[in-house]
């Protein structure tokens, strides 16, 4: 019997078998959710074409005609003439030429003359020398206008001759001598050269090089061996300038070299007690960096900059001074106030002084530069409507080696040079008026205030000053025009304690200056476009008020010519 607990769990059998498998199947169609909705289709109904058949026919045009005759420029002469004579036996002519109309050239001559033969003058029953003058100028002058550059030139000459009138015949007995003694000419010959290279207005670099020279010199003494003792001034300068603008700034420098040579006499000779010899050489470097910010559609301006000066003299001496602006646009240009410092060295010179007082000698020590250490200003200027402009501003500044006039102590016609370290402040307020080109009328008010450390004031400037300018056209036949000046509140440096009205401050003797009156009026008659005649009225208020101490201004003057265009 056999024992089943024997056999092992597993029964493996091993035979043959055939099995069939069915072909699998593949769906090729993607995914998708089915609507039970059908959207409709919309239909398209495609345009038709249609092209019409054309046809070009060509006709003439007729030539345009331009009507020119109101549009014509108006003819340009290049001669005008004025000429004219006065009271005092005053002659008066006047020269310019131009040329006529040209892109490229530019050129022309002014010439004029004035002069008086017989100036008489008498104030408060005093007799003072005769004040006879005659004034030539001639100036020729000729530019070339190119795209990318600009050459400038002028040459001036020019001669004044004038009397030392400032002296009473019956009285200064100490200089009461021949006329011929008290004459004295002034004569300048000049130049001017400037070359403008431009290269476009943004993102080039433009230049400008200007050089100059005047020699000033006086009447030399007829004889022979004093043909040196008159005075001699050499003056010449060089400046180059250069700016280059990017974006909204324009970054610029200035360097320039002045020089000015006077001499008198012989150098360290004496010709009288009065009078010696003297030479002075004076070279001024200037170098003036700067950049010109412009924001907000230009209204904003902001300038920073400063110069640098150095004074070559007896001594070498550097200067620093602060350029400074800011102004804004207001209200499309109604309102625009400002705001700015700045300084310089200013070279004085014999010419310089003369323009401003002509009565002047120059002795030793009498050419020191004057150091405008800082002058601050601010201010608002501006448009109340398209006729009415205004400006309102008021100024402080400090002057070192301020050049004032004085009489001189020995030859009172004459003056001298006195410096001192002055204080201005000053207030001014404008306001102009046009009506189209009928009427235009300005009016300027001035206050000052001087501090000065060596004198008791500040000699011969006003203290209030109103100047008045108008011109009337009256149906383009009768032109009106006005002069004005009006000064007050002047000082002046006597030696003689008996003269009237005379105080006594610090020291010094000094005599108040009357008010300055001087009112000119013209008037001119356009007989067309070529042809005037004119009247002028000089002094109207007919008040002999004292330019400078004992120098009356002549009385009342009228002045007739005709001009001419050709």
């Amino acid at each position: 019997m056999t024992n089943v607990l024997a056999q092992p769990d597993q029964i493996t059998v091993i035979g043959k078998g055939q099995r069939e498998i069915e072909p699998a199947t593949r769906l090729l169609n993607s995914p998708k959710i089915l609507d039970s909705i059908q959207s409709t289709p919309v239909p398209s109904y495609p345009i038709l074409f249609f092209q019409a058949p054309t046809k070009i026919i060509l006709d003439t045009i007729e030539a345009a005609t331009v009507e020119t005759s109101s549009e014509k420029l108006k003819k340009l002469y290049p001669f005008y003439t004025r000429l004219g004579i006065g009271t005092a036996l005053m002659p008066l002519g006047e020269l310019y030429f131009n040329s006529t109309r040209s892109r490229a050239y530019h050129y022309g001559l002014h010439t004029q003359h004035l002069s008086a033969f017989k100036t008489k003058i008498s104030k408060e029953d005093i007799d003072y020398l005769t004040a006879n003058f005659d004034r030539t100028n001639v100036l020729l002058f000729g530019n070339i206008i190119q795209d990318n550059y600009r050459l400038k030139s002028k040459f001036n000459y020019n001669t004044d001759g004038f009397q030392y009138y400032g002296a009473r015949k019956t009285i200064d007995t100490l200089i009461n001598q021949a006329d011929s003694a008290n004459k004295q000419r002034f004569q300048s010959i000049g130049g001017e050269l400037t070359f403008e290279g431009l290269n476009g207005d943004t993102s080039a670099f433009n230049y400008a090089i200007n050089t100059r020279y005047n020699y000033f010199f006086t009447k030399p003494f007829k004889a022979d061996s004093l043909d040196k003792w008159n005075s001699r001034e050499h003056s010449a300068g060089i400046n180059f300038k250069g700016w280059y603008r990017y974006q909204h700034e324009t970054f610029y420098g200035d360097l320039g070299l002045r020089f000015n040579g006077f001499r008198h006499g012989i150098a360290d000779s004496v010709l009288s007690a009065l009078d010696s010899g003297m030479v002075t050489n004076n070279t001024i470097i200037d170098f003036a960096p700067g950049v010109l910010t412009q924001m907000f559609d230009n209204r904003l301006k902001v300038e920073v900059g400063a110069k640098f000066s150095l004074d070559i003299y007896s001594k070498t001496r550097p200067y620093l001074y602060p350029k400074v602006e800011i102004k804004y646009s207001m209200f499309n240009d109604i309102f625009i106030p400002y705001v700015g410092i700045n300084g310089e060295l200013k070279q004085n010179s014999f010419r310089r002084f003369s323009e401003l007082n002509p009565f002047i000698q120059i002795v030793q020590d009498s050419l020191r530069n004057e150091n405008n250490l800082f002058n601050f200003y601010g201010g608002i200027k501006g448009t109340l409507s398209k006729r009415i402009s205004f400006n309102a501003m008021a100024s402080f500044g400090r002057h070192i080696g301020m050049g004032l006039f004085v009489n001189d102590s020995i030859k009172i016609n004459t003056f001298k040079v006195v410096y001192d370290t002055v204080s201005i402040m000053k207030v001014e307020g404008s306001l102009s008026y046009q009506l189209d080109e009928k009427l235009k009328i300005d009016g300027i008010g001035r206050f000052y205030s001087y501090q000065t450390n060596n004198n008791a004031y500040a000699w011969n400037l006003p203290q209030l000053q109103f100047v008045l300018r108008g011109n009337y056209n009256l149906f383009k036949k009768f032109y009106f025009q006005l002069d004005s000046d009006l000064e007050f509140g002047r000082k002046a440096l006597v030696y003689d304690s008996t003269l009237s009205g005379v105080s006594v401050e610090d020291g010094q003797y000094i005599v108040g200056l009357k008010p300055v009156l001087d009112f000119n009026l013209q008037t001119e008659y356009r007989y067309n476009s070529r042809v005037s005649a004119f009247l002028q009225f000089n002094n109207v208020a007919t008040v002999r008020y004292n330019r400078y101490f004992n120098y009356p201004v002549l009385g009342f003057q009228v002045l007739g010519g005709i001009t001419a265009r050709f």
